[in-house]
């Protein structure tokens, strides 16, 4: 419980020392004026509530990897506790504030565009490829998922399964629904729907980890293992490096980075960004540490997380659901299991409209036309959809990944 408690307060110490020191380090200027001021478009340049944006930023960048990649890297045991807090304070959060910040100041620019100025034309046509790449396997990835999820608490075949020979109406209608929505949030007004329902499905998200925090500190029926040394607790497997990419959003993340240009286009004024870019990181690393916990001590210790991994076959979505129901109750454990399937889809959107946002930038095409927008996000759709049924789960998850990290190491440079 030690670990856990000063990790948690480091996170939360952080955001006012650390982050005020990137504030100086920058030079926040509150006189400036931001792109939604000068650049209003009624699309994508739209000034909303620091608030508002905090939670939509909150739910761009976390998806299901403070959850699910929070319960399976607690299989290498109370190390991830360390993982998640330095790095979510060292690494992810100044990373996503300082790239947050200079989108900010380049009109909010995407990615490869502000690359671009930093390191060169050769390496904005690379990220230019590369990030709208991603952005397509993100939005694959966050398509496919809630869809199985939705098919586990109903007994139908995943979608795995109906790309190599299962079948089932029900999963497609899922797929269906939970396609046009994410065709909607990309094409309309950022205020029509993501500006609408995102807070809804933010305070969900914390409410999630605030239940499993109380259920931890006063609940006396678990044990949060200790940090004792740095040895790994999975026999054939090292932590380093594979407990950065099992945890990749509770560290770092390139995908962040590729998220925070929507905010940057909605800001007020630049002294919102540290609660924006700076504190949304730290807010997800906290949620991050709370599963994690939460995955050590429901199953007595990480041996016993190893095993309970072994008996679901990795299948994070199960476990949640057992974890949600033990502690929280049936009534409340549905509730966390639509916050899941809402924290995957809500990534998944927003990536497809980020990626919308990558070729408009560099193709120069305005966006104020929804025919235009149509034009655009027709291909980057087709291409997500070839992708969920010519993959499996696995390859398409394996790629995210590396794509993900090896985007931190370019923002970074």
């Amino acid at each position: 419980m030690i670990t856990f408690l000063v990790c948690l307060a480091l996170l939360v110490t952080a955001y006012f020392t650390y982050g005020r020191y990137l504030e100086r380090l920058v030079g926040i200027d509150p006189a400036a004026r931001t792109p939604c001021s000068r650049l209003y478009d009624g699309v994508d340049y739209v000034p909303l509530p620091r608030w508002r944006i905090f939670l939509i930023q909150l739910l761009n960048i976390a998806g299901l990897g403070p959850i699910f990649g929070a319960v399976l890297g607690a299989a290498y045991g109370p190390v991830a506790f360390l993982w998640i807090t330095f790095g979510g304070i060292f690494m992810g959060a100044a990373h996503d504030f300082i790239a947050g910040v200079i989108s900010l100041r380049h009109d909010g620019a995407s990615l490869p565009e502000t690359a671009g100025v930093y390191l060169g034309g050769g390496m904005k046509i690379v990220m230019r490829l590369f990030s709208a790449g991603l952005m397509i396997l993100v939005g694959a990835v966050f398509l496919s998922q809630p869809a199985s999820l939705v098919a586990a608490r109903l007994d139908v075949p995943s979608l795995e399964g109906i790309a190599f020979g299962g079948f089932s109406w029900l999963l497609l209608i899922v797929l269906g629904v939970i396609l046009v929505y994410y065709i909607a949030a990309t094409l309309l007004p950022v205020d029509k729907i993501i500006g609408r329902i995102y807070p809804v499905f933010g305070f969900a998200l914390l409410f999630m980890a605030v239940g499993i925090l109380v259920v931890l500190l006063f609940g006396g029926e678990y044990t949060i293992p200790e940090f004792t040394s740095f040895e790994n607790c999975i026999a054939d497997a090292k932590a380093f490096p594979m407990l950065f990419t099992t945890i990749a959003c509770g560290a770092i993340s390139g995908f962040h980075a590729t998220q925070s240009p929507l905010m940057a286009r909605c800001m007020r004024n630049e002294r919102e960004s540290r609660s924006v870019f700076y504190g949304a990181m730290i807010s997800e690393s906290i949620i991050a540490l709370v599963w994690a916990a939460i995955a050590m001590a429901f199953w007595g210790d990480v041996a016993g997380l190893n095993g309970a991994i072994a008996e679901y076959g990795g299948q994070a979505a199960v476990m949640i659901d057992v974890i949600a129901n033990k502690t929280l109750g049936p009534a409340l454990a549905v509730f966390v299991i639509f916050g899941v399937v809402a924290c995957a889809i809500t990534s998944g959107d927003t990536a497809f409209r980020s990626a919308r946002l990558i070729v408009a930038d560099f193709m120069g095409v305005e966006q104020r036309t929804l025919r235009k927008r149509i034009y655009i996000c027709i291909p980057l759709f087709a291409l997500g959809l070839l992708i969920i049924f010519g993959l499996p789960f696995q390859t398409m998850w394996s790629y995210c990944a590396w794509m993900n990290q090896t985007l931190a190491a370019v923002t970074l440079w």
